[in-house]
């Protein structure tokens, strides 16, 4: 059986409580997860709970089996005045011992008017350096929005120019806003990743679709062979979007994990 980290982005469970996404992937077999903190979009954790409450956050995940692997803590990091909201969110990563903390160089899901150079964002992330190494931590950057292609992210992260701020590989997020084929273009820059969402598409490029696991068009053998071919053992955490209008029930969700965890089953991976 191959052995990797592989965990649930708890993002999946989007317009669901932070529970039932426990609940769910515990269920399904899985022992990592994302949480997700993306303010205004899923705020299953967030910097401004108590401190009780997060420790029993803490201990509900502890008794399902899960381990934190990682933290979507995305805010608009070519905004200075979101790098304080960050720090919080690299805190919050350590609180719950993530050893990856997530976020797009731009707002995630957010309208967001601000744009800056690569220069100046990197500028911005160096500032976070400190804290990310007190924490032991390492931030990675997803292929999202403007920077909608593994070069783009590479771009920035080649600016950065240290070791602490590598690639998040966003398997459909390529071809949704980079249009991109994903296999070249993480063969182009796997050096640099670190860190991997592995997203199915289906349905048009330009259309939110993302379904299980298996039941798009993203050739995750392809995209494996790739990573294992550079001996890159970067995490793999799932992250499931569904359509527009999201999932019908939290039931469909559920069957969602478990079909992605079966695919991957099939693939020769364990859990």
């Amino acid at each position: 059986m191959k052995q990797r980290i592989i965990a649930v982005n708890s993002n999946t469970y989007h317009g669901f409580s932070l529970d039932e996404a426990i609940e769910g992937i515990a269920q399904a077999g899985f022992h990592y997860i994302e949480l997700t903190a993306t303010k205004g979009w899923t705020e299953h954790v967030c910097a401004d709970m108590t401190f009780s409450k997060l420790c029993r956050i803490k201990e509900k995940l502890s008794n399902a089996g899960l381990g934190v692997i990682g933290m979507s803590g995305h805010c608009n990091l070519s905004d200075g005045e979101r790098l304080k909201d960050f720090a919080d969110n690299i805190l919050l990563a350590h609180f719950f011992e993530a050893p990856f903390i997530v976020s797009s160089a731009g707002e995630a899901h957010l309208k967001d008017k601000v744009q800056s150079a690569n220069a100046v964002v990197a500028k911005n992330i160096r500032t976070l350096v400190p804290l990310l190494r007190r924490c032991d931590m390492r931030l990675v950057i997803e292929v999202h929005g403007e920077h909608g292609s593994g070069k783009a992210v590479d771009a920035l992260v080649t600016e950065i120019d240290l070791p602490d701020v590598k690639i998040n590989y966003d398997t459909a997020n390529a071809i949704f806003y980079g249009g991109v084929d994903p296999a070249a273009d993480l063969a182009a820059v796997v050096s640099n990743v670190a860190y991997l969402h592995i997203k199915d598409k289906a349905g048009e490029k330009n259309e939110w679709n993302f379904p299980a696991l298996g039941k798009g068009f993203v050739d995750f053998p392809k995209l494996f062979s790739i990573l294992d071919l550079h001996d890159n053992a970067s995490p793999l955490s799932i992250e499931i979007e569904f359509t527009k209008d999201g999932a019908k029930d939290i039931d469909e969700v559920n069957r969602a994990v478990r079909d992605s965890a079966d695919y991957l089953m099939r693939l020769g991976y364990t859990l």
